[in-house]
């Protein structure tokens, strides 16, 4: 029942728990709720919290850089159900706050307790593949693909500077949701603002440059890391123009390392997903993104074809 993303030869840890990219999921139908409870960890993982903390000091006394220690959300529960008018989705997201030190932490989901259990093992249900500890869940990402309006679908490659899963290939913008910016003024989050920002600092676009929809609710079953997909067009910036504006100064200009533009028709993009040369180097959630928009852009017959043809030329 609950497979994650496939297309051919490539598997992914994403499973896409909302949303099939053909109707986009309306903002109005999407409500977060924000806990006043602070996620804890149990006993044996703070103590490898403390661990950074100590190794994040350290770095600081010898004059590297260490993580910033940033206030987050970790992901209490996801809920769906069905409106009565129209079968449209009605999502409910339930967060809590937390902080960058307790998510790294819970990231090492196969580390040895001294029972020999791990917290993958002892915590989660593979049966149960959407419930877990919020303390195991500390991280909600927004992934947009771009399109420009000469029909090109920008590719990332994830910087050799970045913590997190550097030099792979990814979504066309990612960002993490912010406590202290996504939440400013005491606010409830808004996953359309935060694709926004995440536009506006790693490719110098404005909201009244490009259309946006909200296509998927995804979960990385491999590290526990909730997230949604969105679709962003470009209504009047080609390829040449969105670099021309890049090279004027991007706030973010660290994340990617390379960016691709690939053809946004279903054949060029497949072809791209499954070149050898990129196998096993894909962030996990970005194949299910590209798809989806494709779907949304082509419709599910025309991708699914397009996939068949792929795969067997392979």
């Amino acid at each position: 029942m609950w497979s994650t993303f496939s297309l051919g030869p490539l598997r992914t840890d994403a499973l896409i728990v909302e949303g099939d990219g053909e109707r986009a999921i309306p903002a109005g139908n999407v409500r977060i709720e924000v806990l006043d409870e602070e996620t804890e960890l149990p006993e044996e993982m703070a103590g490898w919290r403390d661990e950074i903390e100590k190794e994040s000091a350290g770095a600081r006394d010898d004059g590297r850089t260490p993580p910033w220690n940033g206030p987050r959300y970790a992901v209490e529960a996801l809920d769906v159900s069905r409106a009565a008018s129209d079968e449209r989705p009605e999502v409910r997201l339930r967060l809590r706050p937390t902080d960058y030190y307790t998510f790294l932490a819970a990231q090492q989901l196969d580390r040895a307790f001294a029972d020999g259990t791990s917290p993958r093992s002892r915590y989660l249900d593979p049966d149960d593949v959407l419930r877990a500890p919020a303390f195991l869940q500390c991280s909600f990402g927004v992934n947009v693909a771009v399109v420009t309006a000469d029909d090109s679908l920008l590719v990332t490659r994830r910087s050799g500077r970045v913590r997190m899963a550097p030099g792979l290939w990814n979504s066309s913008v990612n960002e993490g949701l912010a406590r202290h910016i996504d939440s400013e003024g005491g606010n409830t989050p808004d996953l359309f603002a935060v694709a926004r920002r995440g536009m506006r600092e790693e490719l110098s676009v404005e909201p009244e440059d490009y259309t946006l929809e909200l296509l998927a609710f995804v979960l990385d079953v491999g590290r526990r890391q909730w997230g949604v997909h969105f679709c962003a067009r470009l209504t009047d910036l080609t390829g040449a123009d969105l670099r021309a504006r890049m090279s004027r100064g991007v706030a973010d200009r660290w994340e990617a390392g390379r960016m691709d533009y690939v053809p946004f028709r279903p054949e060029p993009v497949i072809r791209y997903l499954l070149d050898p040369e990129r196998a096993g180097h894909w962030a996990p959630v970005a194949p299910s993104l590209f798809h989806l928009a494709l779907v949304r852009a082509h419709g599910r017959a025309a991708v699914e074809r397009a996939v068949t043809q792929v795969v067997r030329s392979l």
